[in-house]
């Protein structure tokens, strides 16, 4: 089975050096979607504006398949 990395990167950057086995890049997907809800649920209020948050997903190669990142910006007066 193909290992799939992720990334986190908000504050500081959080590497994943264990990566996980997963079937295919759709089962990828769906492990980062779930890993987002879950990361940002945990952030609990600590998400500032200027301070953005993102998730990379790599392949045994380091390359980049997926990135979902939430900007954190005020809003223009």
């Amino acid at each position: 089975m193909p290992l799939y990395f992720f990334h986190v990167y908000h504050d500081s950057p959080s590497r994943d050096d264990v990566g996980e086995e997963l079937p295919d890049r759709h089962a990828a997907w769906k492990e980062a979607t779930a890993i987002a809800g879950e990361t940002l649920k945990d952030l609990d209020g600590t998400l500032k504006p200027g301070h953005d948050w993102s998730l990379e997903v790599t392949d045994a190669k380091a390359k980049i398949l997926f990135k979902l990142v939430i900007s954190a910006e005020y809003a223009p007066n």
